[in-house]
């Protein structure tokens, strides 16, 4: 029997799935979290597919053995080949941020004229337009790479005019296919969502598929009756990085609006 006390686990090539557990930590207050980012390998999206599944691998093997009661893959290009490989050799659950970004996507669009930004890694898989058209075979569906992204928000250059500018010359090509709704499929982009949200306009729905992964995982907690209800103690927020810690702790602490976090270096086999 799982302990009700036991962290959930996150994990993602860098800082972008401290996007899920900053709503992780709305959601779920009484929760104990364990975080890790492989910002040494980062980014992810490029990388062969059987490269990215032995990372995803490494990480889920160091937070199993901190004993977590639930695992999220909050990381699209790892969600896109690993998930289901990972699922299948766990005993906990497991869960990623595809599946609830695509719900959410549909739920929000009044056309079914749906944009995707990722990776190269989860644009080429297209996991996303499978999804999409599983639920709703009339979507159409407009995916694009966004490789520069990624490196801006892990060198903190979120806010900078550099920022605005490399938004704003990626994104073009989908204003012409004038979208309603946009999925932000990589949960590095949400720390760039007001420059996307004024490059695509007000009118388009913006959709944070992190964010809407921790309503499933605030279901999945329920169902195998694994909510910490009865937290007794202080709550611990535990952060791991392949990379600098100085970094590391720099966009955590700004996007977390954490005055002190608890940052550790570790290094994973084959880094």
């Amino acid at each position: 029997m799982l302990s009700n006390k036991r962290p959930i686990g996150f994990i993602d090539s860098g800082v972008g799935g401290l996007t899920v557990v900053k709503e992780a930590m709305r959601q779920l207050p009484n929760e104990n979290i364990i975080y890790l980012g492989d910002t040494a390998r980062c980014p992810y999206g490029p990388r062969p597919a059987e490269q990215v599944i032995e990372f995803t691998w490494q990480m889920t093997r160091f937070l199993l053995a901190q004993e977590i009661k639930m695992l999220v893959i909050a990381c699209n290009t790892a969600t896109a080949v690993a998930l289901d490989e990972i699922k299948k050799n766990v005993d906990i659950p497991v869960i990623g941020v595809i599946e609830p970004g695509a719900r959410a996507a549909l739920k929000a669009s009044n056309t079914h004229q749906i944009a995707v930004i990722g990776t190269q890694g989860t644009v080429k898989s297209g996991v996303y337009q499978s999804e999409l058209q599983k639920k709703a075979p009339d979507a159409q569906v407009e995916s694009l790479a966004c490789p520069k992204f990624v490196p801006l928000v892990e060198s903190n250059q979120s806010h900078s005019s550099i920022a605005k500018k490399v938004v704003a010359e990626t994104l073009a090509p989908l204003k012409v296919a004038r979208p309603d709704t946009l999925i932000m499929g990589c949960t590095h982009y949400p720390l760039l969502r007001p420059i996307i949200q004024n490059v695509m306009g007000d009118e388009v729905h913006l959709i944070d598929s992190g964010a809407e992964t921790v309503s499933d995982v605030s279901a999945l907690l329920d169902y195998f009756q694994l909510n910490n209800y009865h937290h007794t103690g202080e709550k611990t927020c535990q952060f791991y990085t392949t990379g600098s810690e100085k970094m590391f702790e720099s966009i955590a602490s700004d996007w977390l609006a954490l005055a002190k976090m608890n940052v550790k270096h570790i290094d994973l086999e084959g880094n």
